[in-house]
């Protein structure tokens, strides 16, 4: 049986800390950001955990983890 390939969109999205933890990037820091408070871009633009374990493991089959 073959090797399980990384999901290459997923690897580019998402990173695993040397804890394990996976983190990810937050979404509405893209764009029309005049109209967003400079304190909600500043905390959009820090990274989150991914919260729900069905996601989390998700991620990890993703990542072949």
């Amino acid at each position: 049986m073959p090797k399980m390939r990384t999901d290459r969109g997923a690897a580019k999205r998402f990173k695993v800390t040397g804890t394990g933890r996976i983190r990810r990037r937050q979404a509405f820091r893209s764009h029309l950001l005049e109209k967003k408070p400079s304190t909600r871009t500043r905390r959009l633009g820090r990274e989150v955990d991914v919260a729900a374990g069905g996601d989390a493991r998700q991620v990890r089959r993703l990542l072949g983890l």
